[in-house]
């Protein structure tokens, strides 16, 4: 009988070829909720992606808060000995609790100043369960991917389906003509925080233009 080989040992594996390459990122950003959520999945999820990313010794860029998801990735990466780098606004220090353990804490004076260092910091992009701010980040990170302004990839960590009905109406707007197949193939998702970073890894910046009817102006 032939012996079965765990996912686990696959992904370890090419991991490891992705070191020897020099092609394993340094830094991840997380997007996330400052909620925990309504189910104890997306905390123990939050906990599995940090841990993982800490133990392929992937930093962490996140957005510097001490609650909800984000302090669970937090606290998670720097207890497995990760590097978690925080970026948070001067107006929600105060206001979201910003995380004073962390390896590296930087204010910044703006949402926008926020978004842009930690695009700059990271080599790719993780969105876990959240609410507006993150849905909001991570469409911008594929905006400027769209457009040819960066060319990092950009996954969802679907948990328990959470992100079914985001994908789906990336799905519609294909249908519809307002997205091109090219650029809805940007979003990568999985459940399991190891596949999806081999998915990260191995994905391909899109050629194709942004404007679909650019021939009829």
């Amino acid at each position: 009988m032939m012996a079965r080989t765990s996912t686990k040992s696959i992904s370890t594996c090419r991991f490891s070829e992705a070191i020897l390459k020099g092609e394993m990122f340094q830094r991840v950003c997380v997007f996330c909720g400052s909620s925990p959520g309504a189910r104890p999945a997306y905390a123990a999820a939050a906990a599995a992606l940090a841990g993982h990313l800490a133990a392929q010794r992937i930093s962490i860029v996140y957005g510097g808060s001490n609650v909800g998801l984000m302090r669970v990735v937090a606290d998670t990466a720097l207890a497995a000995g990760g590097e978690v780098v925080g970026v948070i606004p001067r107006s929600l220090v105060a206001r979201e609790v910003a995380h004073e353990g962390l390896s590296e804490l930087r204010v910044v004076e703006s949402m926008h100043e926020r978004k842009a260092l930690m695009a700059e910091l990271s080599d790719a992009f993780i969105a876990l369960p959240g609410g507006f701010g993150t849905l909001e980040e991570f469409c911008e990170i594929l905006t400027w991917t769209q457009l040819g302004l960066q060319r990092k990839a950009a996954g969802l960590l679907n948990v328990e389906g959470y992100y079914d009905p985001l994908l789906k109406l990336f799905d519609d707007a294909v249908s519809e003509q307002f997205v091109k197949p090219a650029h809805r193939r940007m979003v990568i998702a999985d459940r399991e925080p190891a596949l999806l970073l081999e998915k990260l890894l191995s994905w391909q910046v899109p050629t194709e233009d942004k404007w679909i009817a650019r021939a009829q102006r």
